[in-house]
C-alpha cells in the first residue's frame, strides 16, 4: 500500500490533525528563519529570492524540520501526511535552485526559462509518482530498458542519472561562479574588462571540471576523451587557426588591458568607443551612431590608436593665416583667449598660439588646446573654437587675407624692320 493510499485510509485518526499542526509548524519556522536573515537580502539572491519563500532557503529548512518531525511522531504513532510532505518540498527544493541560479546568471535568456519549466515539469512528475507509490517501478522498467554504444550498454535509467548528476554539477558551478563575479571580483577588480574575463574563465574551468565530475560519477571513461581532445586540438590548429587567434587575441587585449571599455580609439580612420570586447571581437562605436565589429586578432597585429590608454586628454590644433601688418602678440592673445573660451578646452595645459611660419599668404600661426573628452567628439570642438577666432579677430581689426599669387607677363621684342619677319 502507498503513502497516497494509507494517508486517505486513515484521515480520520487522531494523529492527521497532529501531523497537519507538525507541518504547519515546520513551515511557520522555516519562514520566520528565512525571514529574520534575509530581510535585507539582495533581490538576486540564490537563497532568499525576492519574496523569500521562492529562495532556495525556505523549501531546504521546511524539507529539514518535516524530515525531523517525521523521524520524531513515528515513534508514538504512524506518520503518514509528512511522508507525503517530504517529496513535495524535495521537488520544491530543486526547482528553486534551478530558478534562481539561472535568473542570477541568465536574467533574460530564454532558453534558460524553458529548461527551468521541463525540470519543474519532470521534478513534480517525479514527486508524484513517490507519492502513489510508482516510482520504483518506473525506475526498474528504465534499468530494463538497454542501449549498445561500441562494447558497452547503458541503461535508460543511467542516462537519466548521468543527465540529473550532470545538470547538478553545472548549476552549483554556475552558482559558484556568479557568486565569485559578485563577491569577490567586483571589489577585488575594479576595471570593467578585467573582471569580465576573469568572470568568464572562472565560469568556464567550473563548467569543465563540473561536466568531468559529472561524466567520472556515472561511470563515463574519461581516457576516452583524450583522443577526442587530440582530434579537437588538430583541427584547432588547421581549420580554425583565424577563429582560434581571434579568442586568444581577445584574452590577451583584456589582461594586457591596451583597449578597456570606454576607451576611444581609431581603427582604419574608424574612430569611437570601445562598447564591448568579446572573445572573438571588439565592438567599437562612432559618435555619429555606426557600429564596427573589429576582429581581435587585427587589434593585436595592427597598429590601433588608442586615444585615452594612458591619458584621456588629447592635443587639437588649428591654423590660421593673418596679414603681415598684423601685431604678433595681438593676434596670439586673440587666438589664446578663443580657444580658452571654449566650453571642452581644458585650463592645464593651456592653449598657446605659435608662429609656425611665413607662408607666402601671410603670417601662418598654429593654435594648440587640449581636451580631456574626446569620447565627446572633435569636430565640434574645432567648430566653436574656429568659430570665436574669427569672431575675435574681426573685433581686433586683423585682416584675414585672401591667397595671393603674383602673375608675371613677358613681353616679346620685335625687331625694328617689319620686312626682316619670315614670310
Amino acid at each position: 500500500m502507498t503513502d497516497l493510499e494509507e494517508l486517505l485510509r486513515h484521515l480520520g485518526q487522531p494523529g492527521v490533525p497532529l501531523e497537519l499542526a507538525a507541518l504547519a509548524g515546520c513551515l511557520a519556522v522555516a519562514f520566520a528563519i528565512c525571514w529574520l536573515i534575509g530581510r535585507r537580502h539582495a533581490p538576486d539572491s540564490v537563497w532568499f529570492g525576492r519574496a523569500i519563500v521562492d529562495g532556495l532557503l525556505f523549501p531546504l529548512l521546511a524539507l529539514l524540520f518535516t524530515y525531523s518531525a517525521t523521524h520524531a511522531l513515528a515513534a508514538s504513532h504512524p506518520v503518514l501526511l509528512l511522508k507525503v510532505a517530504v517529496p513535495v518540498l524535495i521537488s520544491l527544493a530543486g526547482i528553486r535552485f534551478l530558478a534562481r541560479v539561472f535568473t542570477v546568471v541568465f536574467p533574460r535568456s530564454g532558453l534558460a526559462r524553458l529548461v527551468e519549466r521541463l525540470f519543474s515539469w519532470m521534478a513534480w512528475i517525479a514527486a508524484v509518482l513517490w507519492i502513489v507509490g510508482l516510482l520504483p517501478a518506473v525506475m526498474d522498467q528504465m534499468d530494463e530498458i538497454h542501449f549498445t554504444l561500441g562494447r558497452s550498454k547503458v541503461s535508460l535509467l543511467g542516462i537519466v542519472e548521468g543527465a540529473l548528476w550532470s545538470g547538478v554539477v553545472l548549476v552549483v558551478a554556475l552558482w559558484i561562479s556568479a557568486a565569485l563575479e559578485r563577491k569577490v571580483l567586483r571589489d577585488a577588480v575594479q576595471d570593467l574588462s578585467l573582471r569580465k574575463v576573469a568572470a568568464s574563465a572562472i565560469r568556464a574551468v567550473l563548467l569543465l571540471v563540473g561536466l568531468l565530475f559529472a561524466l567520472s560519477a556515472v561511470g563515463v571513461d574519461l581516457t576516452a576523451l583524450s583522443v577526442l581532445g587530440g582530434a579537437f586540438g588538430v583541427g584547432l590548429g588547421f581549420g580554425l587557426q583565424k577563429l582560434a587567434a581571434n579568442y586568444i587575441s581577445g584574452f590577451v587585449i583584456l589582461f594586457e588591458r591596451s583597449l578597456r571599455i570606454g576607451d576611444t580609439v581609431r581603427v582604419d580612420n574608424f574612430e569611437g568607443i570601445v562598447v564591448d570586447i568579446k572573445s572573438r571581437y571588439t565592438l567599437i562605436r562612432s559618435l555619429g551612431g555606426l557600429e564596427s565589429i573589429v576582429p581581435n586578432e587585427k587589434l593585436i597585429t595592427e597598429r590601433i590608436e588608442n586615444l585615452s590608454l594612458a591619458d584621456p586628454r588629447i592635443l587639437l590644433t588649428t591654423d590660421v593665416t593673418v596679414g603681415y601688418d598684423s601685431d604678433v602678440e595681438l593676434v596670439q592673445r586673440v587666438l589664446v583667449e578663443a580657444a580658452g573660451g571654449a566650453e571642452r578646452v581644458i585650463a592645464d595645459p593651456a592653449p598657446t598660439a605659435r608662429l609656425a611660419r611665413l607662408g607666402p599668404d601671410g603670417l601662418e600661426f598654429k593654435l594648440l588646446f587640449w581636451i580631456a573628452d574626446p569620447q565627446g567628439g572633435q569636430l565640434n570642438v574645432r567648430s566653436d573654437v574656429n568659430l570665436r577666432t574669427l569672431q575675435g579677430l574681426r573685433a581686433a581689426g586683423i585682416e584675414i587675407p585672401f591667397p595671393q599669387r603674383v602673375v608675371h607677363l613677358r613681353q616679346s621684342i620685335l625687331p625694328a624692320d617689319p620686312a626682316s619677319l619670315p614670310g
